[in-house]
């Protein structure tokens, strides 16, 4: 049962390895708050996230951390759980969930280790608009929901068959 998942979570390895990667590259190359235009509309910089998505409760006074570790702490075991169960069966599921694994040990690291997540890529519109920075474990957990999405649209489930 365990063979058929490694695979699996090797692949959420990778992606956590990438993005503690691309983050200590850039921890040590720029400083806190700089932006280094790449495109005209993508902009590398250091920001650091102390809350959830979008800064979300990032000024809760530090309680936060906790809060969200916990929380990625359970989405990693309920992940791992269930790739046990599944790992044969539904490959876009599997690999959905891989990708939200990977990135959530990504982040739950930067909480435990450092207080806050480092975020680093910065989209713009013309300089007057800005998604708020994110990071490659951020990109992971959303290419999985995005997968699982299309999983649960495109892929047909066979007739008498529960998910």
């Amino acid at each position: 049962m365990f063979k058929r998942v490694q695979r699996w979570w090797a692949l959420a390895l990778i992606l956590f390895v990438v993005d503690w990667i691309t983050k200590q590259l850039v921890e040590s190359n720029l400083f806190y708050g700089q932006e280094i235009p790449v495109l005209p509309f993508f902009d590398l910089t250091l920001r650091y996230n102390t809350g959830a998505a979008f800064s979300f409760l990032a000024q809760a006074g530090g309680w936060q951390r906790w809060f969200f570790s916990v929380i990625a702490l359970a989405v990693v075991v309920g992940i791992s759980w269930r790739l046990v169960k599944i790992a044969h069966e539904n490959r876009w599921e599997v690999l959905s969930l891989t990708f939200i694994l990977g990135g959530a040990i990504g982040n739950l690291y930067d909480r435990l280790v450092y207080g806050h997540v480092v975020d680093f890529i910065q989209l713009h519109w013309q300089q007057s608009w800005y998604f708020p920075a994110f990071n490659v474990a951020d990109s992971a957990i959303t290419i999985g929901v995005i997968l699982m999405l299309l999983e649960s649209v495109i892929v047909k489930k066979p007739e008498g068959t529960k998910k």
